[in-house]
């Protein structure tokens, strides 16, 4: 029962407003990743950033009280959470009674940690820290400028992709070009994304023709990540290479996968315009 079409997602749903862990929908990686032909050594290390802005819930006195809260899902989980689950999960603190701040991040580490098979780390962030909250766009030098022409908008076409073997660069590329779709709902997804790397130079038309190409592709943000890492590292052959994707919002909740090559390379988490 962990495949997408039997979760809460493109359904009507009560929102249950007392606490109900049995709300978190898991989906497993592997069946996505055994599209891409990848098995148990994945190419990557990396993490998925979740950020909750409507989380609520009742200290011992009734008083209900805020936060904003950062999760980290490795992605070397079983599971990912599907995310209108996930949603309803966090929804169910509403009339939730809790000794303080600390038992809720107790609880919610739990849960998740039960639900993807992986320890996931959560930060919370009360009133008091709201003020200091900024915007920031992921670094690197935007392609979107580029004046060329575009006709293909899906499925991807990891053709597009080329780089010159003959030169070496190290930079950080992004766009805010990246569009997909939910594959229950078809709902549109929208995110910028940022490319670092470090190898053979990639062409930026391609690059960019390519990230267009999701445009009417159906997958969850991790497994677009996913795609996007391997066809870059397969065909271009990049030394080192980071790929990052921060969706937008949808249902107070956005998530950033984020995946590296490098096992030190550590995502930030910087909130964009569009966030």
């Amino acid at each position: 029962m962990s495949h997408a079409r039997h979760s809460p997602l493109g359904r009507a749903s009560s929102y249950a407003e007392h606490y109900d862990a049995g709300l978190l929908f898991p989906i497993p990686r592997a069946d996505k990743r055994a599209e891409l032909g990848l098995a148990a050594a994945l190419p990557f290390h990396g993490v998925d950033v979740w950020n909750a802005y409507e989380l609520s819930w009742l200290d011992p006195r009734g008083k209900p009280h805020v936060a904003l809260a950062e999760f980290r899902i490795p992605a070397a989980s079983p599971h990912i959470v599907e995310s209108k689950s996930f949603k309803l999960y966090l929804n169910s603190y509403t009339q939730t009674v809790l000794r303080d701040a600390a038992e809720l991040q107790q609880r919610l580490q739990r849960d998740l940690a039960a639900a993807t098979g992986a320890a996931v780390d959560v930060r919370l962030t009360g009133p008091q820290g709201f003020a200091a909250q900024r915007l920031a766009e992921p670094a690197g030098e935007c392609i979107d400028d580029l004046d060329i022409a575009i006709d293909h908008y899906g499925p991807p076409q990891p053709a597009f992709l080329t780089a010159d073997a003959d030169v070496t660069a190290e930079e950080s590329l992004r766009s805010n070009l990246l569009k997909s779709n939910c594959p229950v709902t078809g709902q549109p997804d929208w995110a910028s994304v940022q490319i670092r790397y470090r190898g053979p130079r990639l062409d930026r038309a391609g690059l960019l023709r390519y990230l267009v190409s999701f445009r009417r592709h159906d997958d969850f943000h991790e497994q677009c990540v996913e795609r996007i890492f391997v066809d870059l590292w397969r065909r271009c052959r990049p030394e080192r290479l980071s790929v990052y994707a921060r969706y937008t919002r949808r249902g107070g909740l956005d998530i950033n996968p984020f995946r590296s090559s490098d096992p030190r390379d550590v995502a930030d988490n910087p909130r964009g315009a569009r966030q």
